[in-house]
């Protein structure tokens, strides 16, 4: 009998079939043929930091392993939700409801990818989604697949890569996405600016959506939350992956207006629920401890510093920042500009970074190093670059 299961081509969801290739492909296929080699490789690319998860943290997961495994609920447990809001008052002054103003999330990948779907509809007059780029690709992907309209900002060096309300047409805009600290920059932003956007967002009746998970990564002044200046019509978008080295244990929290909350609820049991009831357990021990936090920032700020130094040792333009794990580097004159060639050049000496234009326009002429590896490999890693230069 013949065969048929190829006889037509697969039908995929117009938005899935529409989604850009992976663009760097040159790089990765360059990566496996070094790593095949055995040429030891300085990952700088991926924001997968290598810090080990802080033993409490790790024996909570353990000791919350059960003898029977049931499903989690959406809304997550009590205790977790109160152990976020007891963050978020010492951190950021802000005193949220636990049962109105606060959800779990199984990492704020997806809970950036799904939020859209409660609040966007292709029938919608005003269904459109304003986010910077250069910038994280979930906001445009979590917005076309919900129905929404994708209107991307290009994001400028001079303005320190601040999204300008002003240019925001509220015609169009049902939601606003900020992110700061900012991926892939590492910009940061003020009180100030905070308050301008949200007042701009109220103006407009436009949902205000902030990714705030590079907040607890700083050396310096903290970055402040959006939920310090209003929790009207808006979302923070808080994670552990990077606060507490829980890259890999997917769990975040969704925080903010109560309304928007509740649609939420409504919403995501359709999704599924909220991580696993140990991964809990150790995200409760992670937001109730602060030092294990501190030591993390430590870690960072010294990893920052070293690289901060070689920069300007070497000359090479990029963008100062206290926080997050990320450096915006500008890539040589020598280079005319080509992101991607340099970061081929950078890899030849088993460094691995990550080309701006893999995040969207305004990222092109630079290259994002993040600070992954650990401090013996940041120098060994530095000492290769230095022979590039040469």
């Amino acid at each position: 009998m013949k065969d048929s299961r190829h006889a037509r081509p697969l039908s995929l969801n117009p938005v899935l079939e529409g989604q850009r290739a992976y663009p760097l492909l040159r790089l990765d296929e360059r990566r496996r043929e070094l790593q095949e080699r055995g040429v030891e490789l300085f990952d700088f690319g991926t924001g997968d930091p290598r810090e080990p998860t802080d033993p409490a943290i790790r024996r909570a997961l353990v000791d919350g392993v059960s003898e029977i495994s049931q499903y989690p609920s959406a809304a997550g447990k009590r205790g977790l939700r109160e152990a976020f809001r007891g963050w978020m008052e010492r951190r950021h002054g802000v005193t949220l409801d636990p049962d109105t103003e606060v959800l779990p999330a199984t990492g704020s990948k997806e809970a950036i990818f799904h939020a859209p779907l409660a609040f966007l509809h292709h029938s919608h007059a005003r269904r459109g989604t304003v986010y910077g780029t250069p910038g994280y690709p979930v906001y445009e992907r979590g917005t076309l697949f919900a129905g929404g309209e994708a209107l991307p900002m290009k994001l400028e060096r001079e303005s320190n890569f601040l999204l300008r309300p002003e240019s925001v047409d509220p015609e169009r805009t049902r939601i606003l996405w900020i992110n700061y600290p900012h991926n892939p920059t590492g910009a940061t932003t003020t009180y100030e600016y905070l308050e301008e956007v949200a007042e701009f967002c109220r103006e407009h009746d436009i949902l205000l959506f902030s990714d705030e998970c590079y907040n607890d990564v700083y050396s310096g002044e903290p970055p402040p939350s959006i939920l310090e200046v209003t929790k009207e019509r808006t979302l923070a978008f808080v994670s552990l992956s990077k606060r507490s080295g829980m890259t890999g244990y997917r769990s975040a929290m969704m925080a903010g207006d109560p309304e928007l909350i509740s649609a939420l609820r409504k919403l995501r049991p359709s999704i599924g629920v909220a991580t696993q009831s140990f991964v809990q357990d150790a995200a409760v021990t992670a937001w109730n401890d602060d030092e294990h936090a501190d030591e993390r920032r430590r870690i960072f700020g010294e990893k920052r510093a070293l690289f901060v130094n070689f920069f300007r040792r070497a000359g090479l333009d990029f963008l100062p920042t206290d926080a997050s794990f990320y450096l915006w580097v500008a890539v040589p004159e020598t280079f005319a500009g080509n992101d991607e060639a340099y970061a081929l050049r950078l890899m030849q000496e088993g460094i691995i970074v990550a080309p701006g234009r893999s995040f969207g326009p305004g990222g092109e002429g630079f290259v994002r190093v993040a600070l992954v590896p650990g401090l013996e490999e940041c120098q060994r890693a530095i000492g290769r670059w230095e022979d590039v230069l040469a």
